[in-house]
């Protein structure tokens, strides 16, 4: 079951202000890819469920993940349905995200007290995931949606509105700062995180620096 509550995930997603998203079918590169994020100060990770045996993966990083990055929360991302957000729960998932709005999957985690964040892509999506419980609305994809001004739109009507924007969002001082001037809860980062070296392979200091980077980017300009 999961180590941690959904205001608990809630509330840390707002501390750091960012969430590594990555999924790879070797699991020796998923750990040294969360060890790397940990060590820059990640203190939340989504792993995409997007290969074959995905959930496997996830059973022995989450295992893995409580002795060696203990202050770490895993959760799943790219679940779209209800029955696969029952297998990563029952794996020890401590929150879910889904590109997609599916009603049957809010059942499902609220029965839990799993945080879930739906992908919604406009203001009536996002007011229905609020109905069903979510806490914090994932927009997807987030640049396509409407990027940052789309987040300062739907904030103007709806203040309590807490946004978590995957897709286009880079760890770059201007687009962070873009990002969270217009209100948003927390950023999702994927592959423009996770720096690969001139042989095409990860470059696990490079992502520890990178991380740590983004996320002292992001507390200077919320304290602005």
């Amino acid at each position: 079951m999961a180590k941690y509550s959904r205001i608990e995930v809630v509330l840390k997603m707002k501390e750091t202000g960012m969430i590594p998203v990555f999924f790879h079918k070797d699991i020796d590169i998923c750990r040294k890819i969360i060890e790397a994020c940990y060590k820059g100060g990640a203190r939340l990770f989504e792993f995409t469920n997007r290969g074959d045996r995905a959930h496997s993966i996830f059973g022995e990083l989450i295992t893995w993940a409580e002795q060696k990055t203990p202050d770490m929360i895993l959760g799943v991302g790219s679940v779209i349905d209800a029955g696969t957000t029952s297998l990563y729960i029952q794996l020890g998932a401590n929150f879910i995200v889904s590109p997609v709005l599916k009603e049957d999957m809010a059942v499902v985690c609220n029965r839990r007290k799993i945080s879930w964040s739906p992908g919604c892509g406009s203001l009536t999506e996002i007011s229905r995931a609020e109905e069903l419980g979510a806490e914090v609305v994932k927009i997807f994809p987030g640049s396509q949606v409407g990027g940052a001004d789309f987040v300062k739109s739907v904030l103007g009507p709806c203040p309590w509105t807490s946004i978590m924007p995957t897709g286009g969002v880079a760890p770059t001082e201007e687009n962070l700062s873009k990002w969270f001037n217009a209100g948003v809860h927390c950023v999702g980062m994927g592959s423009k995180l996770m720096i690969k070296n001139k042989q095409n392979q990860y470059d696990y200091q490079a992502i520890i620096e990178k991380t740590r980077e983004s996320i002292e980017i992001i507390r200077k300009v919320r304290e602005s």
